[in-house]
């Protein structure tokens, strides 16, 4: 079986190598058609346009029937570059300009929105310092001119009247694309009311990908940012149909999968090696009960940053591999709704809701309200899970300088317990016979579990250089589960072995996070400042308990159902962790070609575990001083070199976590160094990051062979790897996804003769490729195709290193069609049908991938 595998992986290899080359042939024409647009080729420079009255006139409004003719078309619509804007008062309003470098715009649409004339020029790049360009009062009777950057690469103009939307004639010149505004003449009731700033209220920028805010809680170009930092975009989720956050996170150099996507811990991950499951946030903010706890969703996510090492100096308590931080969708300034409905084989139905705009007539108000219901069999044998998700948001614009917003969550998940299979019979030969992918061997249970959070962040800005920005979460969990899984397969090869347990019990989490940002300048030397201090309580109170021996299964021919459980020796325990942080950080720009990024945080932490049953109460109280320093070397512009040391550290709490003596364990810490080159190319339309790394945990528990039952804290270790992330929209209609990672990581100390032994689950060799194309023009525009290929090599399947799990290649493809108000998509998953292994958390406890899947979506947008 492990030999047929790796013969289909080895197949898959070949298909990549020829995806590659797809997406070389399809860059060499569009190249050769900006060369065509830079020697003169193309429209001729004397067509006007009057948004009332008339329109361009394509030169191709016929479909391409041949690929010569489909090849001319992808090279016809290469997209202009806008370099400058240039603003003329004239007798009637206001000129503009927008000064192109070769080639000449597209055929514009317009559009009215109350007091704004809106002109969308498509296959157009917006090449300016922050992709926007803003101007207040420009001319008697105009209030606003905003021209910005959207995806799939657009430009929008947005030309606000201060009395009524204004109109203009649109015509080409030598310069470029010539707008000839004149201000309306409508009469307001209310001045203040007829100023309506249109925006698009996030910036779509497709598979662009340019600034974060995790490294640094502020929005920083990635090429200032001395650490691996990589964004996956909301286009992403969609382009792939990603429902779960491990989806996205395979785009991710050195990213492993810890679990499967059918169980309620499927979010667990390692990052460079290092286990990362409880290391997620929600808009900075650790969101403790995510991730590990429960898989979570990607309805209102606009996108997932990954920042990669140790994060402790703004987050505290984290492993040093990395953590992951979703940004969550915000409310828009215009009124929209959208409706999707996902279906696919194993009884897939997925409905999900999207509304957004304003509350008010002043646009002061805005709200955004997600949804999502899912239903969903399975490959595995009578599995089914369902969930229920909602998320409300609310933004108040307060006065012209504070804007208070108010979100929440709730999620409701029930599936049964799924623990794999056993590696005899999947990745190691039985001789009773291979077992089916699909073999359950759990019973009539279920786990549910509900997690939601509710919170506010209040953002004021004091003036142009210094703001305040003050947050609360409150989160909750709540978990009522009955629970069959596997102990062991029997030596008959056949039997397994089975246990049960219940568990009942809430847990509550209270994070409260003030920043404070300040910019100050001396000389050439630039500092952007940020101080803040973090709070932070959490509860649990849970019971749980064994039952009776369950029943064993025959692997081969099993029965369900023919026991009732009966749970006993219930026990409880409840604790409390309390954390005050304090941090401070300085990013120092000197001149144009250095930054220096310094910063340190100290947490005081104390957690009480009081163990119900047995009267014992536990105390355990840490510190830890975390720094960081690094520093980026840009000898021109698009290219950034750095270098960084950082520090992180992590409790190790609970009655568990204790010496002997009964005294509590140090915390584990971690640190890293890493050196890496970042470069923005295709004129800044895709974004590179190349990185090398040598990261060490130390204080790791392990068994002590001299007391049975208790442990020692002398574990260590060690990951270094390079790796290498690549993203963004080269050319008109084609975006990428890239990744590699090559990753060296071994238990450097322990005292279960695992010494010199692999972390389980973590590849040498792993990447992903994903592309995806949209014809631009004709009368096939928004006819789109993607291709990719996730790759990982071979891993082990436990920290014995007693087994392994094979390499594989798993190849996703996607068909869809996007109009102005509707989508349709399809989406196959695993389309060569290859058996392979997600994880493995046991040496009876593998988890199959999925097979062939297949998704289709329909997409309506109001």
């Amino acid at each position: 079986m492990e030999l047929g595998v790796r013969m289909v992986a080895k197949q898959q290899w070949l298909w990549l190598v020829g995806l590659t080359g797809v997406a070389v042939m399809l860059v060499a024409p569009v190249a050769g058609a900006e060369e065509k647009a830079r020697n003169g080729e193309g429209r001729s420079a004397s067509s006007s346009y009057s948004p009332a009255t008339s329109h361009f006139r394509s030169d191709q409004e016929y479909p391409a029937t041949t690929i010569d003719e489909w090849l001319n078309q992808i090279a016809q619509t290469a997209a202009v570059t806008i370099t400058g804007i240039q603003l003329e008062p004239t007798d009637i309003g206001v000129e503009i300009i927008l000064e192109t470098a070769a080639g000449q715009p597209s055929e514009p649409s317009s559009s009215v929105v109350g007091n704004a004339l809106i002109v969308e020029i498509p296959n157009a790049v917006l090449a300016l310092e922050g992709d926007e360009f803003q101007q207040a009062n420009p001319a008697e009777g105009i209030a606003l001119v905003a021209v910005t950057a959207l995806a799939n690469n657009r430009v929008r103009v947005a030309v606000t009247g201060l009395e009524a939307a204004p109109t203009a004639e649109v015509r080409i010149t030598a310069q470029g694309l010539v707008l000839s505004v004149a201000s309306g003449t409508e009469t307001a009731d209310d001045a203040e009311d007829a100023i309506q700033v249109v925006v698009t209220g996030e910036q779509e920028r497709g598979y662009q990908v340019e600034r974060a805010t995790t490294a640094t809680r502020t929005d920083t170009p990635i090429l200032n940012i001395p650490q691996s930092i990589q964004v996956v975009p909301r286009q992403v989720i969609e382009d792939q149909a990603a429902t779960q956050v491990t989806e996205v996170l395979r785009n991710v150099s050195g990213i492993a999968v810890n679990a499967s996507p059918l169980t309620i811990f499927s979010d667990d991950i390692r990052i460079r090696g290092i286990t990362a499951g409880r290391d997620y946030y929600r808009n900075g903010i650790r969101n403790f009960f995510g991730g590990f706890n429960l898989g979570q969703e990607t309805a209102n996510i606009e996108r997932v940053e990954v920042l990669k090492g140790p994060a402790s100096i703004l987050y505290g308590q984290a492993e040093p591999g990395g953590v992951v931080n979703l940004i969550t969708r915000s409310p828009l300034n215009e009124p929209y709704y959208a409706v999707d409905m996902t279906v696919g084989n194993y009884n897939f139905y997925r409905p999900t809701l999207d509304l957004s705009g304003p509350l008010n007539a002043a646009g002061t108000i805005l709200y955004r309200f997600n949804a999502a219901y899912q239903y969903s069999e399975s490959f595995v044998d009578t599995f089914d899970a369902e969930r229920f998700f909602i998320a409300p948001t609310l933004q108040i614009q307060l006065s012209e300088n504070t804007t208070l917003t108010i979100d929440g969550e709730y999620l409701d998940d029930s599936r049964p317990n799924y623990t794999g299979l056993p590696a005899l019979g999947t990745v190691l030969e039985n001789p009773l016979g291979d077992v089916p992918i699909s073999r359950f061997l759990g019973d009539e249970d279920r786990r549910d579990r509900v997690v939601g959070n509710v919170g506010y962040r209040l953002e004021h800005n004091f003036n142009e250089a210094w703001s305040i920005r003050n947050s609360f979460r409150y989160e909750f969990l709540g978990v009522n589960e009955d629970a069959i899984f596997v102990n062991a397969l029997l030596d008959d090869n056949r039997t397994v072995s089975r246990g049960a347990f219940r568990t009942r019990g809430d847990a509550q989490n209270y994070a409260l996070q003030t920043d404070v940002l300040g910019e100050v300048s001396t000389g050439n030397v630039e500092h952007q400042l940020l101080f803040g201090l973090e709070l932070r309580r959490t509860d649990q109170d849970f019971r749980g308990g064994g039952s009776p021996p369950v029943p064993d299964i025959d692997l081969f021919d099993p029965e369900y159902g023919n026991f009732d459980l009966e749970f006993v020796n219930e026990r409880g325990a409840k604790s409390t962790q309390s954390v005050i942080a304090g941090y401070v950080q300085d990013l120092i720009s000197i001149g144009e070609a250095f930054t220096i990024l310094l910063g340190a945080r100290y947490d005081w932490v104390e957690q009480t575990t009081n163990n119900r049953d047995a009267n014992q109460e536990f105390y355990q109280r840490d510190t830890a001083l975390t720094p960081r320093v690094g520093i980026v070397y840009q000898p021109i512009e698009p290219l950034s070199l750095y270098a960084s040391y950082s520090r992180s550290f992590a409790p190790s709490f609970g009655a568990d976590f204790r010496n002997a003596d009964g005294s509590p364990f140090e915390p584990t810490e971690g640190e890293q160094v890493e050196i890496g080159v970042k470069a923005e190319l295709f004129d800044n339309r895709l974004i590179a990051t190349l990185a090398a790394y040598d990261l060490t945990r130390q204080n790791i528990v392990t068994p002590d062979p001299q007391r049975p039952g208790f442990s020692l804290q002398i574990g260590e270790e060690r990951s270094r790897g390079i790796e290498f992330d690549l993203i963004g929209e080269p050319l008109p209609g084609l975006s990428l996804i890239a990744s590699y990672a090559y990753t060296d990581a071994e238990i450097t100390k322990d005292n279960s003769g695992n010494e010199g032994n692999r972390p389980n689950n973590v590849p040498e060799h792993s990447g992903s490729l994903w592309a995806t194309y949209t014809i631009q023009a004709g009368t096939l525009q928004g006819l789109g195709f993607g291709l990719g290929a996730f790759i990982v090599g071979e891993r082990e399947g436990d920290l014995g290193n007693t087994f392994q799990l094979p390499g594989y290649i798993r190849t996703d493809a996607a068909l869809f069609y996007r109009r102005e108000n509707w989508d349709i998509a399809l989406n196959i998953k695993n389309l060569f049908d290859v058996e392979y292994y997600e994880s493995a958390s046991f040496r009876d406890g593998v988890y199959p991938g999925a097979p062939f899947t297949i998704l289709g979506t329909v997409s309506v947008r109001f």
